[in-house]
């Protein structure tokens, strides 16, 4: 028994049909109600394997030791024998019957001290590590049965390997498991994949996570997904269409090519339209000679600057032939004007500033359409104030910059930082959930939820020295110390039972400290 605890470690009990196996101390017996309840109250996240027999739980018990040691710290196994007497009782409690299933057992999963829900997923060490560590995350995409065709690789080694065997053909596809682009195309893949079996080999390798710096490097993966098509083990091209169908797939590998370069985009102020082009050159006289000017401050390679083009071209049309016109539109590249964009701060794209009688009036970042511009126009007034920065924001994330970057992290056990972009929709998303995760722990004094704005000029080293390469980007350390990259949900609940792991396993240590003394 271990010593304050009435949980006995689980080879005191294996019979001797399973003595023998290799399992492992930290999957944890239980036969007792008092003791079931202690367990849910001090841990967070408990896998229990239900068995109508000892001889039944075998093959389960094997599987499950191996991963009780991965997920030490961050998942707990425990084990209860319903065939037992005295444990007969706590499953008849916990209405649980494993001789209602085919194989004799159940796995049910336990978490923040409550039933949370059935486990249903592949019985693999793979997929039961993956849903420990992030009981909430969406499955391994080797779970999905129409993905049996797709080579799934798991590692740097692996990679090797097959690049060095396999003699047809290859397209892998490295991708993250949050990432929309990939989830979108990976039904396409793999119905690719099974209808060109035999021919070509399609594979894919979930890379987002630190260890493969390496490979992602190697291979120029700058985002997600990043498809590359191989020829025995030699890298060719890129394969860039990730709205292909398994037909567009198909026909590109009869005569894979790499990407053609696109035919650079006309700028803007050479098509045919009546916005006025602005230049550091020509703003001021422009600006002092028209009383009333709405200028949209604008990127090349901005989205919502060529989804926002359309409108304020119309919008632009109808003042220009308007007998009392309230004003004109006009727009700077600031990618190439960058005095302007610099007087005028723009951080932005697109930014809308509203001159009246040659002075900066208004920022107005709620024009939108041309029936907005319009209206606006003929009654200017100031904008409703604008939501505050997150970092001006009363909560209980810390905000860091370069300068006392290290020095923060090195005061706390625990901190999950989030690199992110004030632009970035993943961001804007994920940011109220680590806001509420933070408040959670606020009373804590060894954690902390911490965020760095690298689009700031201060924080672009930092973010780049971070191993940021796309937003938001999750990273944890210990004591300032590096540790690993977060790659779980994105909700309050990932957030929050990846810090309450940790703090499970701080509590582990110190009562084993106590235990040995």
């Amino acid at each position: 028994m271990l010593a304050g605890s009435g949980i006995v470690p689980v080879s005191a009990f294996l019979p001797a049909l399973v003595y023998s196996l290799k399992v492992s101390p930290l999957i944890e017996k239980i036969s007792d109600h008092k003791d079931f309840k202690k367990l849910l109250r001090t841990r967070n996240n408990i896998l229990v394997l239900y068995s109508k027999s000892a001889a039944a739980a075998e093959s389960s018990l094997r599987l499950l030791s191996s991963v009780a040691q991965e997920v030490k710290g961050r998942g707990t196994i425990s084990w209860i024998d319903c065939g037992d007497t005295e444990s007969r009782k706590l499953c008849k409690k916990m209405k649980v019957d494993p001789n209602s299933k085919e194989k004799g057992v159940e796995l049910l999963h336990y978490k923040d001290g409550a039933f949370h829900t059935e486990y249903n997923r592949a019985v693999t060490m793979k997929s039961i590590v993956a849903f420990l560590k992030d009981p909430e995350g969406a499955p391994l995409w080797e779970e999905d049965p129409e993905a049996k065709d797709v080579v799934h690789v798991d590692s740097e080694k692996e990679l090797r390997r097959l690049l060095k065997k396999e003699d047809k053909p290859l397209l892998m596809m490295f991708y993250a498991p949050w990432c929309g682009v990939c989830k979108r195309m990976m039904p396409s893949y793999q119905q690719a994949a099974t209808e060109l079996k035999g021919k070509y080999v399609l594979a894919g390798m979930n890379v987002y996570s630190a260890e493969f710096e390496r490979i992602k490097e190697e291979y120029n993966v700058r985002g997600y997904p990043t498809i590359c098509y191989f020829e025995k083990g030699k890298f060719l091209f890129h394969f860039e269409n990730y709205g292909a169908t398994a037909a567009d797939i198909a026909e590109w590998l009869k005569n894979p090519q790499a990407p053609q370069p696109q035919a650079p985009e006309t700028p803007w102020a050479d098509e045919e339209n009546v916005v006025y082009h602005l230049t550091d050159e020509d703003f001021d006289k422009f600006i002092k000679d028209h009383s009333s000017v709405l200028v949209m401050f604008h990127a090349p390679w901005c989205g919502h600057c060529k989804k926002m083009k359309p409108e304020y071209e119309k919008a632009a049309e109808l003042l220009h032939v308007a007998s009392d016109s309230p004003g004109v539109l006009a727009a700077v590249d600031a990618t190439v004007n960058k005095a302007l964009a610099e007087r005028y701060h723009i951080s932005g794209f697109p930014t809308l500033k509203y001159f009246k009688d040659g002075e900066e009036k208004y920022t107005l970042p709620h024009l939108r359409t041309k029936k907005k511009i319009i209206d606006w126009l003929q009654n200017p007034e100031a904008p409703p104030p604008p939501e505050p920065a997150w970092e001006e924001k009363q909560t209980s994330v810390m905000h860091l910059a370069g300068e006392d970057f290290r020095e923060s992290l090195k005061k706390k056990k625990h901190t999950l930082v989030m690199f992110y972009a004030p632009w970035c929709p993943h961001c804007k998303n994920a940011i109220p959930h680590f806001t509420t995760a933070a408040e959670v722990f606020k009373e804590d004094r060894k954690i902390a939820y911490a965020a760095v704005d690298c689009a700031k000029g201060q924080n672009h080293d930092l973010c780049k020295q971070e191993g940021v390469d796309g937003y938001p980007t999750f990273n944890y350390y210990n004591y300032g110390k590096f540790v690993e990259k977060y790659t779980g949900e994105r909700g309050e609940s990932g957030f929050t039972t990846f810090m309450r792991t940790l703090r499970e396993r701080d509590h582990e240590r110190v009562g084993k400290k106590k235990d040995e003394l």
